[in-house]
């Protein structure tokens, strides 16, 4: 079996993880989760961390073909449309993604948000295989935190997007609209199920209150399954639904929440611009009645 060569890539102020992982033999290569650099105070954003990973690439001497997306981001803006422009690799997310697009575009009053995903130029099914070089990958549907989660098992990884993080920070939230915390432990389960030996990156990682002083991605299914605070094993579905629900009551929406939605239910593509040239995003209020 080949193993990949994979280079994870930490913004700090999202806590995201993006991936550049490559076929060591043909030095074809895919990146999943890239981010794209935006100050919500200034309204600026630039390309720092996609430059990144561009220069990694550059490099290893990688040929970037895919960009896989685990889901719609609430807490980032996506870097995919820089990343394709720059490779012309094509951009992927799994098929629920139209669900995720019939939610919020009202939300938005979107009308430019197709509803069919045609934003994206793969829409993925569970069990979709896909090959990077000659390394095999195949899709999980994950949904639970969204509707639209996938995660990419690519030879003996699988990157988890937000279904899992480090084993002392727990699960992903599920109250998002679409989410089901009930959905989410029988996704977890799912990957639960890979050989123990299997290796989990995750999309996010933040630090425990009273832990580790240094960000982490990287775990197996053997410890994710032993020591994972939420959903270690002997953990019912029950018990979990209890706990995360509980939980998701306590939790503050994600600041880059309004921002990100709208951005990345388009692919990253910002909302059509305005006759003076600048593109806007919209943010919603209500008031009582």
């Amino acid at each position: 079996m080949p193993k990949p060569i994979i280079h994870a890539f930490f913004d700090e102020p999202t806590n995201t993880v993006s991936y550049l992982v490559g076929d060591p033999e043909t030095r074809e290569a895919a990146v999943i989760d890239p981010v794209l650099d935006y100050d919500h105070k200034s309204g600026k954003a630039n390309v720092t961390s996609a430059d990144a990973i561009l220069g990694r690439a550059k490099e290893e001497g990688f040929t970037i073909t895919l960009i896989l997306e685990t889901h719609v981001h609430a807490d980032h803006l996506s870097g995919a449309p820089y990343l394709k422009i720059r490779t012309g690799a094509k951009v992927a997310i799994g098929e629920r993604i139209k669900e995720v697009q019939k939610i919020f575009r009202p939300v938005f009053n979107a009308i430019d948000v197709s509803g069919d995903g045609s934003e994206f130029d793969i829409l993925f099914k569970d069990g979709d295989r896909f090959a990077i070089g000659k390394l095999a990958g195949e899709v999980l549907a994950t949904p639970g935190h969204t509707p639209a989660c996938v995660s990419f098992k690519i030879e003996d990884a699988v990157f988890v997007g937000d279904t899992l993080f480090m084993p002392d920070y727990g699960t992903a939230r599920a109250d998002f609209p679409g989410g089901d915390a009930r959905i989410l432990y029988r996704s977890i389960r799912r990957l639960m199920a890979l050989p123990k030996d299997t290796r989990l990156f995750m999309c996010h990682d933040y630090l425990p209150k009273d832990g580790r002083k240094h960000f982490a991605w990287e775990t197996t299914v053997g410890d994710e399954l032993a020591h994972n605070i939420h959903v270690h094993d002997g953990v019912s579905e029950d018990d979990f639904v209890k706990m995360r629900t509980t939980r998701d009551a306590t939790l503050s929406a994600p600041t880059l929440l309004m921002p990100s939605i709208q951005v990345n239910m388009r692919a990253g593509k910002l909302p059509p611009a305005d006759a003076n040239g600048v593109h806007y995003l919209r943010v919603p209020i209500t008031l009582p009645n």
